[in-house]
């Protein structure tokens, strides 16, 4: 069993396939306020489409946070050995600032503590101050692994550990 975690008028759950077209638009409405500072290339890898994004619930677990039965923000997450790889964190603008992203990766860090993984990642870009600030107030800290450049667009990695629950004797 997952924890819902929820504000007074938002909700964390699995996304479905029908979902997909919403969570294409939130991506891509996300994003767009920063088209300019992406390559084409990288901006499109960025915000997939609602059939890349049908794909990525295959090969891992998809969010949405809900406010009034409608999606204002996703979050989606692939195993990578040991680590959970988060991935197409957005909120839309008008949702901004009400705790959306946090709960969000609660959700996420929840899911992968209790999938046995022992620290999360994620691949950001220097010009999402924003998010960026978000993801250091909850614990993650930059790196120098992983890919530097997506598309001609500069990127890097930001790792969490995650403490393994202590068992009692």
């Amino acid at each position: 069993m997952h924890v819902v975690y929820n504000k007074p008028s938002v909700q964390i759950r699995m996304a479905i396939p029908n979902d997909a077209s919403s969570i294409a638009l939130v991506l891509y409405q996300s994003f767009a306020e920063y088209r300019s500072s992406y390559t084409d290339e990288g901006f499109s890898a960025t915000t997939p489409t609602a059939d890349q994004i049908q794909s990525r619930m295959k090969e891992g677990p998809v969010w949405v946070a809900l406010h009034e039965n409608a999606i204002v923000g996703t979050v989606s997450a692939a195993p990578k050995g040991e680590a959970l790889y988060i991935r197409g964190m957005a909120v839309l603008p008008t949702a901004r600032g009400q705790g959306v992203g946090e709960l969000l990766f609660r959700h996420v860090e929840s899911f992968a503590s209790a999938q046995g993984h022992k620290r999360l990642f994620l691949s950001t870009t220097p010009f999402l101050a924003r998010a960026i600030r978000l993801y250091e107030n909850l614990g993650f800290r930059r790196s120098s692994e992983g890919p530097h450049d997506l598309f001609g667009t500069p990127l890097f990695t930001m790792l969490k550990s995650l403490s393994l629950p202590i068992s009692e004797p």
